[in-house]
């Protein structure tokens, strides 16, 4: 009896992809790795996506429409700039290595060209000039990409290096540091000893970034242009 080829769709790959992300990592994510997982030959794949950044561009474009549909912030500039991060902060912690995506690819897909419409648009009401306009779009956004991949980053380090038993023991870590000198370690220590690193990552920490990102561009807003 002949072997029965499993179905497969363009849905069905983007589906398995961002399983194969959340076990791998994008660091060791290939269209063969793909095709194995979806027990298919690789050649197939490119029936859909011709190269796999077609196949990045149409994750990004996902997670772009995901985005859109989620943010209904509405009221003046501030509050939409401040559910814009909110919003993208918490599609792109639930998709694994959907922060990567979206900064490896450009809006050449529909959602994404919609999304990045509707960034500029948050900032529209202000007397900004258009150049800044952008600029400050692009400093939330970027501030979000980068909380995020950054936390993200942080969790995969402390996994892997307990994974291999390489982590100092709060002892231990305590012992290194008071081994040092203020003058070498002083700063950091009084931190760590206090817990101030444990706040990395957190809606504290992040909304804590965020009102600074909005306290600057108001100042800018207020301030007269200077010839």
């Amino acid at each position: 009896m002949k072997k029965q080829q499993p179905q497969i769709s363009e849905d069905k790959i983007l589906e398995i992809s961002w399983e194969l992300l959340g076990e791998e990592g994008i660091e060791k994510f290939s269209m063969r790795r793909l095709a194995d997982k979806l027990g298919i030959q690789a050649p197939s794949l490119y029936w859909y996506f011709k190269s796999k950044q077609t196949l990045y561009q149409r994750l990004a474009n996902q997670i772009s429409k995901i985005i859109l549909d989620e943010f209904h912030s509405e009221g003046d500039w501030k509050e939409q700039m401040e559910g814009l991060a909110v919003t993208v902060r918490s599609v792109l912690s639930r998709y694994p290595c959907s922060t990567q995506l979206m900064m490896m690819t450009l809006p050449h897909e529909p959602d994404m060209i919609r999304f990045t419409n509707r960034m500029l648009l948050c900032m529209e009401s202000t007397p900004l000039e258009q150049e800044q306009k952008l600029q400050a779009v692009l400093t939330l956004v970027n501030y979000v990409f980068y909380f995020v991949l950054d936390d993200y980053q942080h969790q995969r380090n402390i996994s892997a290096v307990i994974k291999d038993q390489e982590a100092l023991q709060g002892e231990e870590m305590i012992h290194l540091l008071d081994s040092m000198s203020e003058k070498e370690a002083g700063l950091f220590s009084r931190m760590y000893k206090n817990g101030m690193f444990e706040v990395m990552g957190t809606d504290g920490a992040f909304e804590f970034g965020l009102k600074l990102i909005l306290l600057g561009i108001e100042q800018v807003i207020k301030k007269p242009t200077e010839n």
